[in-house]
This record gives structure tokens, sequence and C-alpha cells, in this order.
């Protein structure tokens, strides 16, 4: 065990224990060894190259394309007495003069920069003269192509790295690479590197997919079930949220919202509001959230389905981040199909044909996850490439006590029906074909000669697609991607044909609260801590977590010795903080 690493963590972050792989990754970059760290959001990535940041000969300059979240990130730094400071497009001329003078003098352990920056000669040549020890890459999936947020300006950097005299440690973190990303990304940027996967899963967060339900009625009857708690709520265009939010504040709600439509000033003032719980509820397009560390998102619900698995999984993934119960919901609906295709196919900045394939692959990839009878959390772990789960127990599949249904035979017919027509048409012309339609189509290409035609005439069409779906979602049937999808069979269905296997699904959901603690004890520290912050002008979750105040109101600790053991709470942040709690902590 490495002390130092400890004392670091414990005077610094108030932690007396590392988190799954820190250790690891820590060592490994102090070792003078480059290294990839793939943790999921809430895992603690930014300590696994800060920690080493303060022990090592030299400066680390840290990649990031969020810009709230480096800014986020220096202000705690500092308030750590910990030397910070970023460069990016919200400086002007002369306050990146400033710091480059500053940076000149030694005064800063770790600077932030965007990608951007190593497209300027101004920066490079300031900068390549320092004694840089460590090169910190996050977010680094978005120097693959494969990755769902790529970002040419990423290929910079190991140009950047090849151009200096002495090459420091390359670190890279990710919460969400596939395997194919990971070998993209190790390919960039040309290294070789001690590799650290932690696993994807947050056991913290349950999941959800609603179906067949009005989003907005659904959401107005969750918010009114889980009145004390905060969160964001995602829909797919301003209009959408414009409407939502409207109807939360007609219903006294605190509530923001967020979407390019907006102002500058607007997006800038409702985004404080929520990080400092002037606001608990945020209504937003996906442009919201990136690089927000707010530790005490309860819940994230999708009211469109997202545009691929890693964007639902990194905005989910805002919840819960202080290791508490969160909720994750995504409301399906099969037009949001559309409104992501729709999206792919006019997006002027991703023309490339290879590019429009791959997206249209991801995007079939979360309608399967929407449609699965599996658990739906081992859904997202084997996307991902991580061990497979049978049963979570946490998840809407795996909490479904409803009644299970044979399905063996619809399965039979569905799956006859793409043989018979030759897998050559798509989920609406089967389910017409099935259903015994007479659309002009069907008679065009004599469809209704085919031996499946009619066969589920006694279904609705709606039924019929759902089974179609379900067959989608558990691999037994694929769509191809592109711009006219067509069904086809797998190895999985022929085997289920031949081997004369049973497939069952469940018909009914219950809906589960998450359990979690709301005391008049957190309460009482959760408005304390917001007029700590409110003076400080800081988020609140920045003085203590929410983990913190549960764990206070546990233990309810009444000296400094006591305090230091609990969760979050460290030298720096018992000095500034801990006497002012001990005697709101008495009174309780």
């Amino acid at each position: 065990m490495n002390k130092d690493i400890y004392d670091v963590l414990k005077k610094y972050f108030g932690y007396s224990s590392f988190k799954e792989k820190q250790e690891g990754i820590i060592n490994s970059i102090l070792s003078k060894n480059d290294t990839l760290g793939i943790l999921p959001t809430g895992g603690g990535k930014s300590i696994c190259y800060q920690i080493p940041a303060l022990i090592l000969d030299g400066i680390t300059l840290v990649v990031s394309p969020l810009i709230s979240l480096m800014q986020d990130q220096v202000d705690t730094l500092n308030s750590l007495d910990i030397p910070s400071v970023y460069i990016n497009s919200t400086l002007s001329f002369n306050d990146i003069m400033n710091v480059y003078e500053c940076i000149n003098d030694g005064d800063y352990k770790i600077i932030y920069v965007t990608p951007e920056r190593f497209e300027s000669i101004e920066f490079i040549e300031r900068i390549k003269s320092k004694n840089i020890a460590q090169i910190a890459i996050d977010e680094a999936h978005c120097i693959s192509q494969w990755g769902h947020d790529f970002r040419k300006s990423y290929l910079n950097i190991p140009k950047f790295i090849n151009s200096l005299q002495n090459r420091p440690i390359i670190s890279a973190f990710t919460a969400t690479a596939t395997p194919k990303v990971q070998k993209d990304i190790i390919k960039n940027l040309n290294f070789s590197p001690n590799i650290f996967i932690s696993g994807f899963d947050r056991k913290n967060l349950k999941f959800s997919i609603v179906k067949g339900v009005n989003s907005l009625s659904y959401i107005k009857k969750y918010l009114k079930e889980h009145k004390n708690e905060g969160g964001i709520i995602y829909a797919s265009t301003r209009k959408e949220v414009d409407s939502i939010f409207s109807e939360l504040l007609e219903r006294k709600y605190q509530v923001g919202k967020y979407h390019a439509g907006m102002s500058d000033k607007e997006r800038q003032k409702n985004q404080n509001d929520f990080i400092n719980d002037k606001v608990n509820i945020m209504v937003a397009t996906n442009a919201f959230g990136m690089g927000i560390d707010k530790s005490n998102v309860r819940f994230v619900i999708h009211n469109n389905l997202a545009k691929d698995l890693e964007s639902y999984y990194q905005e989910a993934g805002r919840a819960g981040r202080d290791g508490l119960d969160a909720h994750c919901i995504l409301i399906f609906n099969p037009k949001d199909i559309k409104t992501q295709r729709y999206f792919i196919e006019n997006n002027e900045f991703e023309s490339s044909e290879n590019i429009i394939k791959i997206k249209y692959e991801k995007l079939s990839a979360i309608v399967n996850y929407c449609h699965t009878s599996k658990c739906i959390r081992s859904y997202i772990l084997e996307y991902f490439g991580d061990k497979k789960i049978d049963n979570c127990n946490n998840c809407s599949n795996c909490l479904d006590d409803g009644e299970v249904e044979d399905i063996t035979i619809e399965a039979q017919k569905i799956i006859s029906c793409v043989y018979r027509t030759k897998q050559k048409f798509g989920i609406n012309m089967i389910v017409a074909i099935l259903a015994g339609s007479k659309n002009k189509n069907i008679l065009k290409w004599n469809l209704n000669e085919v031996s499946t035609y009619a066969l589920m005439k006694d279904y609705s069409q709606k039924a019929i697609r759902a089974l179609i779906d379900l067959l989608v979602g558990d691999d037994f049937l694929e769509v191809t991607s592109g711009e006219y999808p067509v069904l086809k069979f797998t190895n999985k269905a022929m085997d289920f044909l031949k081997n004369k296997e049973t497939l069952t699904r469940k018909v009914t959901k219950i809906d589960k609260k998450v359990n979690y603690e709301w005391s008049a004890c957190f309460e009482t520290l959760r408005k304390f801590r917001y007029e700590i912050a409110s003076k400080e002008g800081k988020p609140s979750y920045t003085v203590f977590s929410d983990k913190t105040l549960h764990e206070i109101c546990k233990y309810l600790p009444k000296n400094k010795e006591e305090m230091l053991n609990i969760h979050g709470i460290g030298e720096k942040k018992f000095d500034k903080y801990g006497d002012l709690f001990i005697e709101v902590i008495k009174e309780i």
C-alpha cells in the first residue's frame, strides 16, 4: 500500500479508501506508465489523475471537451488549496495572457484545456517548453469515430505529444467505451497503456423502461410520488422541453429549462440555478449536462429515445453520483425512432456514409434495449463488453412481478413469416402480412398468397408489432441499418425452431419505488448546507455531498475526530465547515 496516496486522498478529498481500480490506476501513473482507465460515471476518474498531479514533479495538463466541468473542477481544486486553472473559449485574450504569465511563474499544478487548444500555435509554443509531467485525457472516447461523441480536435493531441522533447506520462479516461472504441483509443493515441476496467455497472441506479403511457402524465405522477427529489428530464426537441417546463411550472414545481433556442445568458443562469439547488428539476435537450458534476441528482427521466446507448448511459448516469439510490427511466414511444432517423439523415456535420452507418447500428442497439425481455442492466453491460447478469433485482424487467405468458407459437409464426418472405421486408410489412391486411402493397407483391398470410388475424397489428419488437430485442430477429431497414432472422431463431424451444414473456409490470431515506435530520442539514453554499456562491454539493449528510445523520458526530471519520470530510473540509455543522448537530 502506497501511504503517500492515502495521505493525499484523506487530506484533500476526505476519503479513507479508494473506489474500485482507482489505486491501481494511480500507482500505474506514479510508476510512469501510460494508463487507460475505463470507469463508470461516478467511478472517480478525476481523482485518478489529480492525486498523481499533486505528487509528480511538474504540471499536469488535463484535456477535456467539457467547459462547465473544467470550471467546476478548477473551483473545487482551488478551494482545496490545489493551484489550478483552465484555458478555454470563455476567457478573453487578456485573461489567457495572464494565465500564461502565471504558468511561466510556476503558479499552477493542474491546467485544464479544451482539445481545440492544440490547434493554437500560441498555446503550443508557450506550453511545450514547460515541465509537463502528465497529460490526462478525459472523455477519451471522443478520439474514436466509433464513440458517440467523436471530435476531430482530439486527433491533434498525439501530434502535440510527439512534438515534445520530453514525453510525459499519458493517462486517458472514459466511462462509455465499447471494446471497439477501446481499441480505437489506443490506436489513435498511439500508446501501449496499462488498462484498468472497473466494470460499467452502477448498482445504485434502478433502470426502468416504460411503454404505452402518456409521457407527460407519467412524469407528473412520478414527480408527485417523489416530491423532495431533484432530477433531470430529457426531451429530444425544444418544443417538448418548453411544453413539459410550462406544465411543471404551472404546477408550482421548482423547475428550469435548457435548450439551444435560449440565449447563452438564460442557459447559464438556469444551469447555475440547478447546480446551486435554486431549482431542483431541469427539463432539457441532451445539450444539457455535459460536465455537470452535480452529485445529488436522484432521477433522470428520458421523455424520448436517446440517439444511442452510449449517450443514454452517460445521460442517465448523471443520477446518483453520490452513490445513493437513484432512478433512470426511459419512456419509449415508437415515433421517437423516426425522430432519431431524421437527426441521422439531416446532420450536415456527419454526412459520411460510414458515420451514418455507424449511427444506424447504434440506434438499432438502443431500440433493441427498449424491447428486450431480459435484464436491461445486463443488456447495457453486455453492450460495453461487461459480464452478463441473469437478474440484477434492480431494473424494471427483473422487478416485474407480472404473469408469465407462453408465446412460443406466436414466435414461430413470426419467424416463419420472415423466412417465407425471403427476409426482404421491414417490420410494418411483416405485421400487415400476419394480420391479413389487404393494403395495396400486399396485393402488389402477391403477399396475400404467402403461406403465413393472415396467420395471426385474431391479433391486433399493435399486438403483433409488440411481439416482433420483443423478438428483435432478444436477438431472434435483427433489423438491418440504413434508410430502409428490413427484418432478418438470426442463428438464434433457427436454433429456436430446430430445437423446438419454448419462449415466454411477462405481460404486466409493477413500478416499484426506489427506497430513498429523507429524514428530518437530513432536511435540516440540507437547508443549512444551502445557506453556506449560497453565501459562498457555490453549489451545495461542493460543501458536503448528500451521502456525507446521510452519514452525519446516522452517526451524529460531536467533535473533529468523529467528523473526520465521515465519508467525504477531510482536514481541508473540516477546517472550513466542521465546527459549523457540529453546532447544528448539537441542536438536532
